[in-house]
């Protein structure tokens, strides 16, 4: 079979990025693989296919009108391509991996400039004209939302993110270009300006230098690197506003709007941002325009709408930006288009139009009188700014993506509807939208019916909704069935549209009746167990069967499995028979085969024949067919008959089409494959949707096989193809099946579209009948009903029943009529039975207790009562489960900290109570040194041994070196060991005069512990000591702790001694206080809970108040010891004869003690109870005196015993009072010692903190020492590279100006050789043609447009002026060199050659001039290199100038210790009330060494004082002398000048009067008169003068005052002036701003030529003077006689 192939038809979508003008009337946007351009006059489309797959980023030029687009893929690359020729231009290749996020291209020339993102964040300036790299920068980590170019100067780009805005300046030396970034500093989100400090070099606030110098908080917080630049601490982290869109105005200045509502200006040259403020306006009653949509394109209208309404959304952030002459439009997610109007930092607002949804982008056209708007959602608008301002829609775009595609029979048209329920009706040819219908539902599945002009669609409520669309310009819901609750997923026609079947996302299949005519009619259901993926439905004709497929997703994914069902016609007709009365298919009127393939897939099909299976495997990619048996088994294993291999990759789906001959194929990856069926042989092929946008979703044939639709799954994208090659025999089968086809439905579309029509005249009547009942009802805010909300208005409080509920309770009310007479026996049969096991349960209770039964035997349903109980059980089971585990954790919680903080102290804390006092003193609690604290501490001392023992051996070194009697006789060895024993002693002394207290800084020797180990706290200056310093003082506080901790045991075992010799004594004291019947308490000490504590953690029975779980084992051995106690018991209550006879007869004991006189009773005689006394005999008499007297001898007794007792109780009463004040006393010792050691652990730990101190503050110097020398470095790479590109410059700067200036010379080597060669021409011709060659055309001005509503004016490239400006010359000089201009009588040859010197020159000055503004541009960018160089350097030397600051406090701060000391009162002599807390400037020495140098002082004072009065008079005596000398040699100079002026006197005339006058009084008196005089006539002219200057005065106050009159005047009529002059102003800039512009450009720039021009000219005249000068001087100095000094 020839290859075919398919080609695009045309291409539904809408912008889902932003759209862009190409030119004033066409604009394009990207959709999927396409670029679309509509042309908003005629509505005419173009599209471009991207060949690579999904279209990225877009751009367009419109002075070149071009546009460009990236692709999607792995290292992608950008197409430039014209248009409308849409030609490619270009393909650009860059660095970028995986895809370019924005393109932008410069308002003029050929410049383009490109984003990518992940990984490089990379931008890159293009020429995309020669297809290079200008230059390119790195900003990892940097998300860019838009980039926008100045359209002032192509040299200004703006990049913005979410969180930053950059501008970038393009600096371009020659043919080199740069990229400069510089961040704006945003404000806060409240709008306030934060200042960004240094981060290097901003310092925390100012505190006390003894704590160190001030330090960076990244240096304290041990950052080094990069970090340390940028770190800020929490509190300093303020929100920022965060930038949504950007654009430029007319003056270089940038305006941002931020989501926090904020709107700022920012100028790009010093990045000044200010925040405008919006002045509020009272509304003026204004309308703006407003779209009301509706569910269909015809209904749709603008109306206009009061400013003051309410707006439908209150989130007015700005989404968008657009300058234009009228003020800044700006749009959001309000949807309303409003116009800024900004003065100074000011704006007012104005509102525009309203479309009712969220706007994500504006533009305006290139001649700015069309704005578009593109909403979020993808609809386009343009508003014209015409007298009468109009709003058009250019694109109605749809929510959601397209569910499903169809064509509607007759080929004309074609169908799609989105998941939200939105259905458009699209013209098969052109593509053109023709309605749409808008069901307000979520759609999962539609299609169109073969036998009328109606379409099922299946919804997620489970509706089916039948459309009419015989008027495809207005859709209708003709029908509507509820046929579940769960979702239609899938809707089928058969071949011939007779039958629809739907599928379910419960597993129900429902089969319809197709035909209007039979009202749609539900035929039944049946059920699958699982989900269904598929289905496919076959009508064979021939045997009148209708054959069902189903795909049924399974557990096992290794494996799938099929369901065929075989439906008769003949049965279907009539559903009575077929159903049962729940509408549920009987299985004995159909066959149901069940399949499995062992391998899964995501398609099938049946082929029409319903003889084979066309499936698509998932796993790997392969297309298999697979042949149906007839073997009538319940499952059968089909195997492959054909395996064809696909180039697809990921999961597929499968269409045939309408005559069956070709199977289509797509995936993820968006190619779709025709195939034949036959042999699955590919034969046409096309790439029409990316795998970016997850490939194509479904697929759809039309009738005649012409047209394929294709909707993709992501991208939002309608493809229509049509076939651009077909082999003749195809195309031939496909129209032969399209034409048999349309013969056969002819008669019966015909006979269906009647039916639909009448079913479309009775839904709409029925609708409006439930329209106007709610009218009736309520009254709404804007009566507007679409048509599909008709249906929804009259059931809207009623709970609508489904089809399959219907049928359910129809079969219940039969089976209730059915089986009513048994019901109620049955309930009779229940009272009864119900009434007996009542009289049973109450006889039960009147039984005894041993013979009642238990409740639950009376339960009737056993198995309820078992699931109760099973539930019961597990409830409780889960309970127990979750205490156990509860208490699991708690107890796993209990063993954590009891071994941590319990177990491992090796003393537990414990106090000790004195027994008189609440005093109470604690030990320390210990844990026990870890081998490793124990290793360290064994080195360190370890290493201070060997410190020391250096220390001494240099010491005795020194001492043996500096003694002075080397020389000395050799002693005697008695003498020598006298000696040696000396030093023991003295060793010995210096031993236990160790040092004292006050330099330890503690009290630690008041516990014994050795502090020889330690370091002086003078000598702590490395790093080394301080930590082992710190090591050996935490010893010396475990050594204290120890030492007390002894003391403390000691105590509390005495304490338990005491106790004891108390606890004797009370028992001897109880048996007084018993014998003696006080009735007191005896006071017994014992030991109080604290001192125990061991029993912190033990729990006494007593204390736990809930009742103890026991566990059945637990009960059992509790039962048994309650037994064994009951049996001892009883064994103890036995008779015991010897017990009960030493009790009656001995009172219980064998010896009388002396303690029991005081119980002793003397018994009275009997006849003293029977017997009066007056009856008594003698005997009794006698008996009774006997008895008396000893009752007087025991009373005696008893009472001595008693003052016995009494005297020893107090005994052992003030013994135990001893005892126990005694140990009171030494328990206060005790906590003195306490009170000691804790200040000695204090003082030790205050030393500690000292130290760490010390070491903390000297790793934050290290740290900002590291963090300055790598920044150091940083700058120095910078300055490397920096003077680098400055050398390099420089370098390009002179070759640059050396080609210059030999053009220049050039120029003139030209001009003057002008003259020489046309030499022989006679000087009247020659003088002619000097002034023609000077003429130069004058070029015609562009006249600027009157009223020009581009704010920025018409741009060009540099280059492209260039060209112009040259070929404007070029042709200026056509009409100079025209021979009417040739003088009389000149040779045409020589006028020839003329004309084309004439041009050399003009084309040599044109390249100078580029050449002159090409070295201007490259000196500037030499000096912007050597700021920055400058800028650099500066920084490096403020960085060596912060180290070596640094490092003189770093030595100072090593040098300077604190040193803690234990002063005593009186010690520290200070003045009052100026006490000083800082010592930096004053240092600790002994006080022995300040007396001692005092003493001396005083003793030197005194012999200086008696040196320097000696000294003094010997000077003065000196002085005097020299004075006298000194006098002599003044009285001497005096005399010789008085001699010299006596010698040179001269005398005058006066003089000599004066001399020879003898009366010298009267001369004087003559010139005091002759002065007098003069004074008066002096002071007369000096009164005439004051009285002239007041008269002077007064006249020009006047004078002033009518100047004054006269300014006011002339402010008056200089306002107006200024006022007429402002509107005259504006006038000219509306009517000639370009044309001043311009003007002015061109004369600054012939003035900067003239200026270059003179001062070459001065150069050279000035070189030409030098040399004659020198000529003149030469000369002159010829002409001079040589004078020589004798």
């Amino acid at each position: 079979m020839s290859t075919s192939s398919l080609a695009v038809r045309w291409v539904q979508g809408f912008p889902k990025q932003n759209i862009a003008f190409i030119n004033n009337s066409t604009i394009c946007y990207t959709c999927g693989n396409y670029l679309i351009f509509i042309n908003i006059e005629n509505e005419k489309r173009y599209l471009l296919q991207c060949v690579s797959g999904k279209v990225g980023a877009l751009a367009t030029n419109i002075p070149f009108q071009v546009v460009a687009f990236s692709d999607r893929k792995l290292k992608p690359s950008i197409y430039i391509y014209n248009f409308p020729e849409l030609n490619r231009k270009a393909k650009l290749k860059g660095h970028a991996q995986l895809d370019y996020t924005l393109l932008e291209f410069s308002y003029c020339g050929t410049y383009m400039a490109s984003y990518s993102a992940i990984p490089e964040y990379e931008v890159i300036l293009w020429n995309w004209d020669k297809r290079i790299i200008l230059c390119s920068s790195l900003r990892p980590g940097v998300e860019v939302s838009q980039m926008t170019f100045n359209p002032m100067n192509w040299q200004q780009l703006c990049l913005s993110s979410a969180s930053a805005l950059t501008i970038w300046n393009i600096e371009r030396s020659d043919k080199t270009y740069h990229l400069k970034p510089k961040s704006v500093n945003l404000p806060a989100e409240d709008g306030t300006y934060i200042c960004e400090p240094d981060g290097m070099f901003t310092y925390t606030e100012v505190k006390d230098t003894i704590y160190g110098p001030e330090l960076l908080l990244s240096s304290i917080a041990g950052l080094v690197g990069v970090e340390a630049e940028t770190f800020k601490p929490k509190d300093d982290l303020h929100p920022l506003v965060h930038p949504t869109a950007h654009c430029w105005n007319s003056t270089n200045e940038l305006y941002v709007s931020c989501e926090e509502g904020h709107v700022l200006l920012i100028n790009v040259e010093n990045l000044l941002v200010t925040v405008l403020s919006r002045i509020a306006q009272v509304p003026q009653g204004e309308n703006i325009i407003t779209l009301l949509p509706s569910s269909t394109v015809a209904e749709e209208k603008w109306t206009q709408r009061g400013v003051n309404e309410e707006i439908h959304s209150k989130d007015t952030s700005i989404n968008t930006m657009a300058f234009h002459k009228e003020g800044l439009f700006v749009s959001g997610n309000d949807g309303i288009v409003h116009s800024f109007t900004v003065k100074e930092t000011n704006y007012t607002v104005k509102d525009y139009f309203d479309v009712q949804e969220p706007i994500g982008n504006i533009i305006f056209s290139p001649d700015y009188n069309l704005l578009l708007i593109e909403t979020i959602k993808g609809s386009v608008y343009t508003y014209s700014f015409d007298e009468e301002p109009k709003v058009e829609t250019i694109l109605d775009a749809y929510d959601g993506y397209i569910q499903a595609v169809d064509f509607i029979t007759g080929n004309k048209y074609c169908i799609s509807v989105t998941i939200l329920g939105e259905i458009y009706i699209w013209l098969l040819e052109t593509g053109f939208h023709v309605s749409k219908l808008h069901l307000r539902t979520e759609v999962n599945d539609m299609a169109c019916c073969p036998s009328s002009l109606s379409v099922a669609v299946g919804t997620n409520e489970g509706y089916i909704q039948f459309l009419d669309v015989t008027d495809v310009k207005l859709p209708q819901v003709a029908h509507s069935v509820f046929l579940t609750r769960s979702s239609i997923q899938h809707v089928h026609y058969d071949q011939e549209g007779q039958y629809l079947i739907t599928g379910t996302s419960d597993g129900h299949i429902f089969i319809l009746n197709a035909n209007p005519s039979q009202s749609f009619e539900v035929l039944g259901f049946t059920e699958i167990n699982n989900y269904i993926e598929q289905m496919s439905i076959i009508y064979i004709s021939k045997t009148k069967l209708l054959e069902v497929m189903v795909l049924v997703k399974t557990s096992e994914s290794e494996k799938s499995r099929l369901e065929i069902f075989f439906l008769p016609e003949a049965t279907l007709r009539d559903p009575g028979k077929c159903c049962n009365e729940r509408g549920r298919l009987k299985n004995d009127f159909f066959e149901r085969k069940i399949y499995e393939i062992n391998h899964p897939l995501t398609s099938v099909l049946l082929d029409l024949d319903c003889e084979q299976l066309y499936g698509y495997c998932s796993h790997v990619p392969y297309i298999c067919s697979y042949d149906i048996p007839e073997k009538n088994s319940e499952v059968v294993v089909l195997q492959p008959k054909i395996k064809m291999q696909t180039r697809h990759f990921g999961t597929g789906i499968l269409s045939l089409s309408s005559h069956g001959k070709w199977l289509a194929s797509t995936a993820k990856d968006g190619i779709l494959s025709i195939r034949d069926i036959n042999n699955l042989e590919t034969f046409a092929q096309i790439h029409c949707h990316s795998y970016q946008a997850q490939g194509i979703r479904s697929l759809a044939f039309s009738l005649d096989g012409r047209s394929i639709l294709a909707n993709g799954r992501e991208d939002g994208t309608l493809v229509c193809l049509r076939w651009k090659k077909l082999t003749e025999s195809l195309a031939q089968e496909s129209a032969k099946h399209f034409h048999t086809f349309i013969d056969i439905l002819h008669r019966s579309i015909a006979k269906e579209n009647s039916a639909l029509l009448k079913m479309r005249e009775s839904k709409i009547s029925s609708d409006l009948a439930a329209k106007e009942s709610v009218l009736h009802k309520v009254k709404p805010k804007i009566v507007r009903f679409s048509q599909d909300e008709y249906p929804n208005v009259a059931g809207a409080n009623e709970q609508k029943v489904t089809w399959i509920e219907e049928k359910d309770n129809e079969a219940v009310r039969q089976e209730i009529k059915k089986f009513r007479r048994k019901k109620i026996e049955i309930k009779q049969g229940m009272k009864i039975l119900a009434h007996t096991i009542q009289k049973m349960m109450e006889e039960n209770d009147l039984a005894p207790e041993i013979a009642q039964l238990e409740q639950q035997e009376y339960t009737l349903d056993i198995e309820e009562m078992k699931k109760l109980y099973d539930e019961n059980d597990k409830e409780e089971a889960k309970i127990r489960n979750e205490t156990e585990m509860e208490n699991l954790t708690k107890l796993y919680l209990w063993n954590i900290l009891k071994e941590e903080c319990w177990d491992s102290m090796t003393k537990k804390g414990q106090g000790l109570t004195s027994f008189h006092s609440k005093l109470e003193v604690q030990n320390f609690p210990m844990k026990e040194r870890t081998p490793e604290e124990l290793k360290e501490l064994e080195t360190v001392l370890q290493i201070r041994k060997i410190e020391v023992a250096e220390l001494k051996l240099r010491e005795q070194v020194l001492e043996a070196h500096s003694s002075a009697s080397l020389l000395a006789p050799v002693k005697s060895q008695e003498e020598e060991e006298e000696e040696d024993e000396d030093d023991e002693e003295d060793e010995l002394e210096e031993e236990e005069v160790s040092t004292p207290f006050y330099l330890l800084g503690s009290l630690c020797t008041s516990f014994t512990t050795k502090t020889d180990m330690l370091n002086s706290q003078l000598e702590l200056h490395t790093r080394e000591e301080k930590i082992n310093q710190i090591v050996l003082l935490k010893d010396i506080i475990y050594q204290v702790k120890i030492i007390f901790n002894r003391e403390f045991d000691a105590t509390f075992e005495q304490k338990k001694l005491e106790i004891a010799r108390v606890r004797e004594k009370n028992i001897r004291i109880q048996e007084i206080i018993t014998n003696l019947d006080l009735g007191e308490e005896v006071w017994q000490p014992e030991i109080e809970d604290c001192e125990k504590p061991d029993l912190i953690l033990t729990v006494e029975d007593n204390e736990i108040k809930f009742e103890k779980y026991l566990t059945p084992w637990q009960k059992e051995q509790a039962a048994k010891a309650a037994a064994l106690e009951l049996e001892r018991r009883l064994l103890a209550q036995r008779d015991d004869s010897r017990r009960r006879a030493l009790m009656e007869m001995m009172h219980g004991v064998l010896e009388v003690k002396k303690e029991d006189i005081l119980k002793m009773v003397i018994p009275r005689p009997d006849f003293m109870e029977s017997k009066v006394e007056e009856i008594w005999n003698d005997d009794e008499r006698k008996q009774v005196k006997e008895y008396e007297k000893k009752v007087k001898e025991l009373n005696e007794e008893k009472e001595k015993y008693k003052k016995s007792l009494d005297a020893e109780l107090k005994k052992l009463q003030s013994s135990i009072e001893e005892l126990t004040q005694a140990f009171d006393d030494n328990l206060k010792k005790l906590f003195e010692r306490k009170v000691l050691a804790e200040m000695v652990i204090n003082q030790e730990e205050l030393k500690i903190a000292n130290l760490i101190f010390s070491l903390v503050l000297d790793e934050e110097l290290n740290t900002r020492e590291l963090g300055l020398n790598n920044f150091l470095e940083r700058k120095q790479t910078a300055k490397k590279n920096t003077s680098k590109e400055v050398f390099v410059a420089r370098d390009e700067v002179d070759t640059y100006r050396e080609n210059y200036d030999n053009l220049v010379a050039e120029d003139k080597v030209m001009e003057r050789g002008f003259k020489k060669e046309f030499i022989d021409l006679s000087s009247h011709h020659a003088e002619l043609l000097i002034k023609l060659f000077k003429r130069r055309p004058r070029m015609a001005k562009q006249r600027v447009q009157i009223e020009s509503t581009i704010p920025f004016g018409t741009q060009f490239g540099p280059e492209k002026l260039k060209k112009d400006n040259l070929a404007q010359i070029m042709k200026a000089m056509d009409d100079l060199d025209n021979v009417n201009h040739m003088p009389e009588g000149l040779d045409p040859t020589i006028w020839q050659y003329f004309c084309a010197a004439r041009r050399t020159k003009i084309e040599n000055e044109q390249r100078v001039k580029r050449k002159a503004a090409g070295l201007l541009e490259m000196q500037a960018f030499l000096r912007r290199r050597i700021e920055e160089d400058e800028k650099i350097q500066s920084d490096i030397d403020k960085i060596l100038q912060e180290l070596f600051v640094l490092q003189k406090d770093k030595s100072n701060y090593q040098m300077d210790l604190t040193v803690q000391f234990l002063l005593k009162q009186g010690q520290v002599e200070a003045e009052e009330l100026q006490f000083m807390i800082g010592f930096s400037d004053y240092i600790i020495i002994n006080r022995s060494i300040i007396e001692d140098l005092n003493k001396a002082v005083r003793t030197q004072g005194m012999k200086k004082v008696a040196n320097l009065v000696e000294k003094k008079n010997y000077q003065k005596g000196i002085t005097q002398i020299e004075w006298e000398h000194k006098k002599m040699e003044m009285e001497m100079e005096d005399l010789t000048q008085r001699s010299w002026d006596i010698q040179m006197l001269f005398f005058s005339r006066a003089r000599q009067r004066f001399i020879s006058e003898d009366d010298h009084e009267i001369t004087i008196g003559f010139q005091i008169s002759e002065m007098e005089q003069s004074l008066a006539a002096l002071e007369k002219k000096h009164k005439k003068d004051v009285e002239s200057k007041k008269r002077l005065f007064k006249e020009l106050r006047k004078i002033n005052t009518k100047k004054d009159i006269a300014n006011y005047i002339l402010s008056c009529n200089l306002h107006e002036h200024l006022v007429c002059n402002s509107e005259r102003k504006h006038i000219c800039q509306s009517f000639g701003i370009p044309l001043t512009y311009e003007k002015i450009y061109r004369e600054r720039y012939e003035a900067m030529l003239q200026q270059q021009k003179l001062i070459n000219i001065s150069k050279e005249q000035f070189e030409q003077i030098s040399i004659l000068q020198a000529e003149v001087e030469r000369l002159r100095m010829k002409t001079f006689p040589a004078l020589i000094h004798m």
